[in-house]
């Protein structure tokens, strides 16, 4: 099977919104076509922690009865998967956790609104304990595996819901986002992942989630699919803290970004431990940038005025882990590395804390100051590709930090910002493996970040390339 054959796969989320409302295929037949391509694949892929094969095949029932009747919603009989730390009603939501957890009394936010305008959601992809770790593996679930080269992590920690879109188990997927966990997958599966700003899809029934670090977004294989998914599962919930002004990013999918001021950063943020990027990976940034300057963009090398910026993540993100933690019904089963994790938020949660928060608006003002001379910051989204299955999975606490921040040093700041980016395709290193970029702007800049990748996209046709069906451990793509 070669990377450029696709048996039957899902088609793009807004393709299948529009064979449903035309009437070409009902909503039963394109859920069973979903449930069919999960459990054949996974045994290889593993993407999937909860899958809804009787109540989704009910919903699609009932989604055919509103088209048969002339009802119309965006997203009207389309099967899509959430990761595993939204709750869906009469769902577990373990958030990749052992043991025992009650089924969800009502749906997340962001789940609501994705049922409010049509969806299926057909299950619940993995994802890595609380969410910590760019890779898709732990023993409540086993291994999530990378469609392009199953012997790689597809990233985390949205793992499983990259594995699901990247093979064409299902149109698009929601993931959540705390230090680059929706792009970091996106760039290794080779797919689009929107980190939009800050309250723009609700975290609810959370007012935050993780200090305000994580949010919401999405994964699909084009721009204009992630554009769809991302509208359709916007707005707030009631207690929410965070409220940007409200957009409709798919209007810019279309749209001319008019030629830009495009600053490529290749450094990485200071941290205390070393990072390196990959010249491999450099070298596909590089090509990316100069097909942005033959489109007419001005690209030019300058960085952004990170200073310390960690001194801000670490104590939201550890706290915000302890919060977390002590939802847990069985602790003494989590993982070493979170339980000493907890235990340091739990001693940063004052002043630390209160500090690292306050720090924000000087550092909106001083990395800002960038958006003064450009437009978009073009940057790397990993430093590395995704590296095999098991390489972190068995690590101690400091062996894990040093191996992720070697390989995932770029995504994590713009958390602390609470500012929109997207992961574009960057094309293939050494033995087929995705890279990826990220567009990155200011607060509420989805619009034009979508506007140029979409451009890109039209330029490049990323979109076109897929991946084997896996069937073993050792499969790959064939470039």
């Amino acid at each position: 099977m070669t990377a450029d054959t696709a048996p039957d796969r899902a088609p793009g989320l807004a393709e299948c919104a529009l064979a449903l409302a035309e009437g070409t295929v009902t909503a039963r037949e394109t859920v069973e076509r979903a449930l069919a391509r999960i459990e054949a694949t996974q045994p290889s892929l593993n993407a999937f922690r909860v899958v809804r094969a009787e109540a989704a095949l009910a919903e699609a029932d009932a989604a055919d009865k509103e088209l048969t009747a002339g009802t119309r919603r965006p997203l009207l009989g389309v099967p899509v998967a959430v990761k595993d730390d939204m709750d869906v009603a009469g769902e577990p939501t373990a958030f990749g956790c052992r043991g025992e957890f009650p089924p969800q009394a009502a749906d997340g936010e962001a789940v609501r609104r994705l049922r409010a305008a049509g969806a299926i959601i057909i299950g619940k992809t993995n994802t890595c304990e609380l969410g910590q770790w760019p890779f898709t593996e732990g023993p409540a679930f086993g291994a999530t595996r990378n469609p392009w080269h199953t012997g790689h992590t597809p990233g985390g920690s949205s793992g499983g819901s990259a594995a699901a879109v990247a093979a064409g188990l299902v149109p698009a997927a929601l993931g959540s986002d705390g230090a680059g966990s929706v792009r970091i997958p996106a760039s290794w599966t080779h797919l689009i992942g929107i980190k939009p700003q800050r309250g723009r899809i609700s975290t609810g029934p959370h007012p935050e989630s993780f200090q305000g670090i994580t949010v919401n977004g999405t994964l699909a294989r084009t721009v204009a699919d992630a554009a769809l998914l991302l509208d359709a599962a916007s707005g707030q919930h009631d207690g929410d803290l965070h409220r940007p002004p409200a957009l409709r990013v798919s209007d810019a999918v279309g749209r001319d970004p008019g030629r830009l001021r495009i600053a490529l950063s290749l450094k990485p943020p200071f941290t205390a431990l070393p990072a390196r990027l990959d010249p491999a990976v450099r070298g596909r940034v590089l090509a990316l940038a100069e097909r942005l300057s033959a489109l007419g963009h001005v690209v030019e090398e300058a960085e952004p005025r990170y200073g310390r910026i960690g001194l801000s993540f670490i104590p939201r993100a550890t706290v915000g882990l302890a919060e977390r933690v002590r939802d847990v019904p069985q602790q003494d089963l989590l993982d070493r590395r979170t339980r000493d994790a907890a235990r340091l938020g739990r001693v940063l949660s004052g002043v630390p804390l209160r500090l690292a928060r306050r720090a924000e608006a000087t550092l909106h003002r001083r990395i800002g100051a960038l958006f003064e001379s450009y437009d978009v910051l073009l940057a790397p989204t990993t430093a590395a590709p995704p590296p095999r299955i098991g390489s972190m999975v068995n690590l101690n606490g400091l062996g894990t930090d040093r191996a992720m921040i070697a390989a995932c040093p770029f995504a994590w700041p713009w958390n602390v910002l609470g500012w929109p980016g997207v992961n574009v395709p960057a094309g293939f290193v050494g033995d087929g493996l995705p890279v990826g970029a990220q567009l990155l702007g200011p607060a509420n800049s989805e619009p034009l970040l979508v506007s140029l990748a979409a451009r890109l996209e039209a330029d490049q046709r990323w979109h076109e390339r897929w991946p084997p069906l896996a069937t073993d451990p050792g499969s790959r793509a064939v470039r």
